[in-house]
């Protein structure tokens, strides 16, 4: 075996190793990268770290994971990047389709069984504050952006179609590029080379997707389009998946109840790798109906729809990256679609919030999760496994 190979296969060890263990959300997934992609095995330098973070940071999609397959090309090209993506997402993905299974199982066994995850549903809204809190705190610095920010929560509370999503960021970009004079200026590199290619692919998968799911309306299809549809629009990180997926798959097509959802995306929360991995969740029970097999294509299709574009995007953007954040009207068009997000996630709190009873318990529960996630360094994984375990006390003391 040639020296090149065995370096690869020990990179994509690495890779699920940091799958099994990166516990904590992209902070310590970060933190986790920097000690054993960087300083450990050398496969990039640090500075090249920060670079591609915080490109992947700025563009639509899945963040870590981006910045995961972002590595996989530095260090081996195209081939060993999309063999990271695989090995990054796959166990989180296999984890959420079985709690789907296992969630339906309780369901249709009897209702009660799913009390134990009674508590789990407000702590939910408790992580969504506290992701809430955090993507404020780093995105919204000017009077612009945070009125931005609060018209996009209003608009969102109101009109909760997903159509209007890609709308409102395209608005809330186009408001601050306007203000490009106030970036610094830098030396623009006036030859731009882009190749189109993996634009074009993107582009590609989406409109032939639409086009086929809208003439064989095939659910399957039509499943694929809707995921990668939000998994082509979403800025902020999986936080900001949430409102999306919730418009969509519980308001609009009602594939799932807002209990099922709410236990889900707790669920993520406490498992390792890649929050969007929620999403093969979703699809899995959008396809419940077609037994154990349509739960497993459902979770691999929303998986798939979900990871695709966002890893097409840092292919395309990769290449000329050095040059574009040259321009300022790019830079400063960061500042609105960022504030549009960040007001979506206001609204996704209030929202799943409502289907709720208005109880103490509830509130006590939204408020404590809030609280250890942001006055102790209790992990997210514990939190939830309490969660459950209080549930399992409560349904076993008081049903």
């Amino acid at each position: 075996m040639s020296i090149r190979r065995v370096r690869y296969y020990v990179f994509l060890k690495d890779i699920l190793t940091l799958s099994l263990t990166s516990f904590g959300g992209p902070q310590a997934l970060l933190a986790m990268i920097l000690e054993r992609m960087v300083k450990k095995r050398g496969y990039i330098h640090e500075e090249e770290l920060w670079e591609l973070n915080a490109l992947c940071q700025m563009l639509p999609g899945p963040a870590s994971t981006q910045l995961m397959t972002a590595i996989g090309l530095r260090v081996g090209g195209a081939k060993l990047a999309y063999l990271t993506l695989l090995v990054w997402i796959l166990p989180a993905t296999l984890v959420m389709i079985s709690a789907a299974i296992l969630i339906d199982f309780l369901k249709e066994k009897s209702p009660v069984a799913l009390n134990f995850a009674q508590f789990i549903q407000p702590m939910a809204i408790g992580f969504i504050i506290f992701a809430a809190q955090k993507t404020i705190g780093k995105t919204v610095k000017s009077t612009e952006a945070t009125i931005l920010m609060l018209l996009a929560a209003f608009v969102s509370f109101f009109y909760s179609s997903p159509y209007l999503f890609p709308v409102m960021l395209l608005m809330g970009g186009l408001s601050t590029a306007i203000k490009y004079k106030n970036q610094p200026k830098v030396e623009e590199d006036k030859s731009l080379q882009i190749k189109w290619s993996n634009f074009y692919l993107w582009a590609g998968v989406l409109l032939s997707a639409a086009i086929a799911g809208a003439i064989t309306k095939n659910q399957s299809i039509i499943l694929f389009e809707n995921f990668y549809r939000n998994g082509s629009l979403i800025f902020g990180g999986g936080q900001v998946l949430v409102p999306y997926l919730y418009t969509e798959f519980v308001d609009f097509k009602k594939f799932l109840s807002s209990e099922e959802f709410l236990t889900g995306y707790a669920i993520s929360q406490g498992i390792p790798g890649p929050t969007f991995s929620i999403a093969s969740y979703v699809g899995a029970l959008s396809m419940r109906d077609w037994g154990i097999g349509g739960f497993l294509i459902g979770g691999l299709i929303g998986s798939a729809g979900i990871f695709l574009p966002g890893i097409f995007m840092i292919f395309f953007v990769i290449r000329f990256w050095d040059q574009l954040k040259l321009y300022r009207p790019v830079r400063a068009a960061l500042e609105g679609v960022n504030a549009v997000s960040c007001g979506m996630l206001i609204a996704a709190a209030y929202l799943l919030f409502e289907p709720l009873e208005a109880n103490f318990i509830h509130i006590f529960f939204i408020l404590s999760t809030y609280s250890l996630l942001q006055f102790t360094k209790i992990s997210s994984p514990t939190i939830v496994a309490g969660g459950i375990f209080l549930g399992i006390l409560a349904q076993y003391f008081f049903s």
